[in-house]
């Protein structure tokens, strides 16, 4: 009786530990916006409202949310506050899209 409680008990014990270490890294919002953010920028180049240096400006500010992304989850938990600068970037880098997407320059 008693190793087959203990047996229960460890079992819960580690399907609690790895679902909540799980639960700390995910960043569903981040990633589905920078999805978006780059579908903007693929559609800006299609229509001709970006060229080539201000996608490659573009992409590498995508490039350093992705390196923050994985810089935040690398300790194994994502903290409100690592949240709020992730969100921070992401807005900085959607009002880089939007101005260069409406700069006026002739492409």
């Amino acid at each position: 009786m008693n190793t087959r409680l203990f047996s229960v008990a460890v079992a819960l014990l580690a399907t609690t530990h790895l679902t909540v270490s799980h639960a700390q890294t995910r960043t569903p919002g981040v990633n589905a916006r920078q999805a978006r953010q780059e579908a903007r920028i693929n559609r800006g180049v299609a229509t001709g409202q970006l060229n080539a240096r201000e996608t490659a400006r573009l992409q590498g500010r995508e490039a350093n949310l992705q390196a923050e992304k994985r810089a935040v989850k690398a300790d194994g938990v994502v903290t409100p506050q690592e949240r709020h600068q992730l969100r921070r970037t992401e807005n900085r880098d959607s009002r880089a899209i939007h101005r260069q997407k409406h700069d006026g320059q002739v492409r």
